[in-house]
């Protein structure tokens, strides 16, 4: 068995974790180098679309003015931000008003919101890249019962929180095994729910636990697809001798799964890189945070990423959430929109971090709520070397 260390740390944080934390934070409240906020910029292959409301798929050709899954920011943007094509020094003019704090009071919508921020390199040129970097956080309500992460499972391979809502317990959102096999999920956002479909929790936990491949899984789920409510299904295999396999897929999009190509991905409660507001500036953030942990040590770069998921940013308006959501969402719609959600009794109540190098080894930092008090929180890091 792998060696393992584990590091737990709890603190107290006056009015909860979600904050604007981003290490290049100006005084004046404006973010150098953030699409969102004046004076920020991007890269020639952020690219637009003439129609904002059609999530960019792994099917879209870059040749018909998509953004390919590289692109550094927000494809589409809509109105009053506007949508060019940027150079490396072109800057995008914006409307200067911050955005109303996220406030709260209403029902969440159906389907859990998360968002999941991830950059994969199977053969990383430096030695001290990572193979994989991945953020996410994980809004539920405070009272739902769960399990920080810990190792389970046969010979306790498998490293993941645990549900443990009443027939739903052992199911999990994120997590990682020994063995090199990772996956992670999130809801789709709709109106409504089948109170008697499948717990989507489930998809994960056998996934971790079985001797199948990433694609032929996603292959047997997306059969199995129509007992589920709404749900995107991230599944990889970690294999240094055989090569890193990372595949996509969503209930609510095409038939059959992906194998997504190395680059940098964003998935909230839409489709895979659905260009809702929150996710292109979380997104923006997150590869900031990569290229500063270029120089950066390990705990540096944890540090960092997990600033970028206690951003509590509303980015609104965002046509796109409100059409998916439709007449449901509008209502509440400020209280969702920004990375990290924060309300008296449902938001973000856990933040993971997942880095694995060039050797294998793999770093898991999850920070997660006491309990249902926003003001207190424990993080925790485990450490080990993949199998495989």
């Amino acid at each position: 068995m792998s060696s393992r260390q584990v590091t737990p740390v709890i603190y107290t944080v006056p009015g909860g974790a979600c904050r604007n934390q981003h290490p290049a934070q100006e005084q004046k409240g404006r973010l150098p180098g953030v699409l969102g906020f004046p004076g920020g910029s991007a890269g020639k292959e952020s690219t637009c679309s003439a129609d904002p409301g059609r999530p960019l798929g792994w099917e879209d050709p870059p040749d018909k003015g998509k953004a390919t899954h590289s692109s550094i920011l927000a494809w589409r943007i809509p109105s009053p931000w506007g949508c060019k094509e940027l150079d490396t020094t072109e800057q995008l003019s914006l409307d200067p008003t911050r955005p109303e704090p996220v406030t709260c009071g209403a029902k969440p919508p159906s389907g859990l919101m998360c968002i999941i921020f991830f950059k994969f390199d199977p053969r990383p040129v430096s030695k001290n890249a990572y193979r994989l970097i991945l953020a996410a956080n994980r809004d539920e309500f405070y009272h739902r019962p769960a399990r920080a992460a810990d190792f389970w499972g046969s010979n306790n391979e498998v490293l993941s929180g645990l549900d443990m809502e009443e027939g739903k317990e052992g199911g999990t959102w994120l997590g990682i095994s020994t063995r090199g096999k990772l996956a992670a999920l999130t809801n789709y956002l709709q109106p409504r729910l089948n109170r008697n479909a499948r717990g989507r929790g489930e998809l994960v936990a056998q996934f971790l636990t079985s001797d199948m491949d990433s694609l032929s899984y996603l292959k047997k789920v997306s059969a199995e697809g129509h007992l589920y409510n709404g749900f995107n299904l991230i599944a990889a295999d970690l294999s240094a001798e055989k090569g890193d396999v990372i595949c996509y897929y969503g209930n609510r999009g095409k038939r059959e799964p992906v194998v997504l190509a190395p680059g940098t991905y964003g998935l909230s409660n839409a489709l895979l890189e659905t260009p809702w507001r929150k996710l292109c500036f979380g997104k923006q953030l997150f590869l900031e945070a990569v290229e500063r942990g270029r120089e950066l040590p390990r705990d540096a770069l944890v540090a960092q990423l997990l600033a970028v998921l206690s951003n509590d940013e509303a980015q609104l308006p965002d046509p796109a959430i409100e059409a998916q959501g439709r007449e449901y969402v509008r209502p509440i719609l400020s209280k969702y929109a920004a990375v990290c959600v924060r309300c008296p009794d449902y938001g973000t109540r856990t933040s993971t971090v997942i880095l694995v190098d060039a050797d294998g080894h793999v770093t898991f930092t999850e920070r997660s709520m006491l309990g249902s008090d926003p003001t207190r929180w424990e993080t925790t890091t485990h450490e080990f070397r993949l199998q495989s």
